[in-house]
C-alpha cells in the first residue's frame, strides 16, 4: 500500500471515530429515562430533591449536554471514560474486566464458522449439482433461517437440561482456580460459540460455494486437469485457495454483525461478555457505560476492516498497485 493511500484510509478511518464517537454519546442521552432515578428508584422517596440533584452533579449529568460533549473528549484524550452509573466503578476497568470474555467467544465462534462452513461450501461446490449438494443447501438455508437466539435455547433444553452434559450459564464457576477453572472455563463455552457458529454458517457457507463455483470454471482449472494434475490438488492448491480470498475479506467485515449476535446470545447463556453488559447498561440507562461499550465496539470494528484492507493485498498479488503481474492463470498453475 502507497503511503498516500495509507494517509487517505487514516484519514478516513479518523473521520468514522470521530463521527461513531459522537453519535455513541448522543444515542444514550436520547433514551428516555434517568440513571439515577433508575438506580435509587427504591429509595427515591426517602431522598431529597437536593439529594438527587447532588447524585446528578457527582455524575455530571446535571450539566448542559455541550459541557458534557466536551467533558466527553477530554475524558477520550485522557483515556478516561468516566464512571459508571450501575457499577460505580471507573468505565475503563469494567469494560477490561468483560472484553477479554467477548473477544474469547466471538473469535472462537469465528474460527469455528469459517472452518466448517468453507469445507461444507467446499464440499457442495465440488459435488455441484448432485444431491449430496442440494441436501447442504438445504440444511444450511434452513439453519440460517433460525434466529441466534432460538438455536441458543434449543442446545439449552438438550445439551443442559436433557443430558446435563454441558453447563447453562455463566462464564466459570465461583471458587475455582487454575487448571480446574481453565476446564470450567471452556466448557462454558462451549454452547454460546456453537450457537454463534450455526448462526453466522449460513453466510460462510454460500459465500465458499459461490466462490468455488466461480474458481472451477476459470480456464486454469482446465489447463491443470489437461496437464494432468490430481484432483485434489486442483481443489486444495488451486481452487479453495482462489476461493478463500472473498470469505476472508467477509469474516473480517462481518465483525460487527458477530459482536451484535453476541449481545443476544450472552444475554440467552448470561455470559459475562461485552454483550450482555451493553444490555445491562441499556436497562439501567447508564450511559457512561454505554458510551464506552459502542466506543470499544466500533474501535473493534474499524481496526478489523483496516486489518482487511492491509491484509488482502499481501494474499492477493493480483490487486497490488504498481507492480506488473502476470495474468492469474500463469500465476496459479504450476509448470
Amino acid at each position: 500500500m502507497t503511503l498516500r493511500r495509507m494517509l487517505s484510509r487514516t484519514g478516513q478511518l479518523t473521520l468514522v471515530l470521530w463521527a461513531a464517537a459522537t453519535f455513541n454519546f448522543a444515542l444514550p442521552h436520547l433514551a428516555p429515562g434517568d440513571p439515577v432515578d433508575f438506580k435509587y428508584s427504591g429509595v427515591s422517596g426517602s431522598l431529597s430533591k437536593e439529594h438527587l440533584e447532588i447524585i446528578r452533579t457527582e455524575y455530571g449529568l446535571d450539566r448542559p449536554l455541550l459541557q458534557q460533549y466536551g467533558s466527553f473528549w477530554r475524558g477520550l484524550a485522557q483515556g478516561d471514560l468516566g464512571k459508571s452509573v450501575q457499577h460505580n466503578r471507573p468505565v475503563v476497568e469494567v469494560l477490561a474486566e468483560r472484553a477479554p470474555w467477548t473477544v474469547a467467544l466471538v473469535g472462537l465462534a469465528t474460527v469455528l464458522s469459517a472452518v466448517v462452513g468453507v469445507a461444507l461450501g467446499a464440499t457442495a461446490a465440488w459435488r455441484r449439482g448432485s444431491r449430496r449438494d442440494a441436501g447442504l443447501v438445504m440444511g444450511v438455508l434452513a439453519l440460517d433461517a433460525m434466529p441466534g437466539f432460538w438455536i441458543g435455547m434449543i442446545l439449552l433444553a438438550v445439551f443442559s437440561v436433557e443430558l446435563g452434559w454441558l453447563p447453562s450459564f455463566g462464564g466459570a464457576s465461583i471458587g475455582t482456580a487454575g487448571v480446574e477453572r481453565s476446564v470450567d472455563v471452556l466448557r462454558r463455552l462451549i454452547l454460546p460459540v456453537a450457537t454463534i457458529a450455526l448462526a453466522t454458517l449460513g453466510a460462510v457457507f454460500l459465500l465458499a460455494r459461490a466462490a468455488m463455483v466461480s474458481v472451477l470454471d476459470e480456464p486454469f482449472v482446465r489447463l491443470a486437469r489437461a496437464k494432468g494434475v490430481s484432483e485434489r490438488r486442483i481443489a486444495v492448491r488451486h481452487v479453495l485457495r482462489n476461493a478463500l480470498l472473498p470469505v476472508f475479506t467477509n469474516l473480517t467485515l462481518s465483525v460487527g454483525m458477530l459482536l451484535s449476535g453476541a449481545v443476544v446470545v450472552e444475554t440467552v447463556f448470561a455470559y459475562p461478555g461485552l454483550g450482555r453488559l451493553i444490555y445491562e447498561a441499556v436497562v439501567a440507562r447508564d450511559y457512561p457505560l454505554l458510551q464506552g461499550a459502542f466506543l470499544l465496539v466500533t474501535l473493534g470494528v474499524v481496526l478489523a476492516n483496516l486489518a482487511a484492507d492491509l491484509t488482502y493485498p499481501w494474499l492477493d498479488p493480483r490487486v497490488r498497485r504498481g507492480k506488473n503481474l502476470l495474468p492469474a492463470a500463469a500465476q496459479t498453475v504450476e509448470a
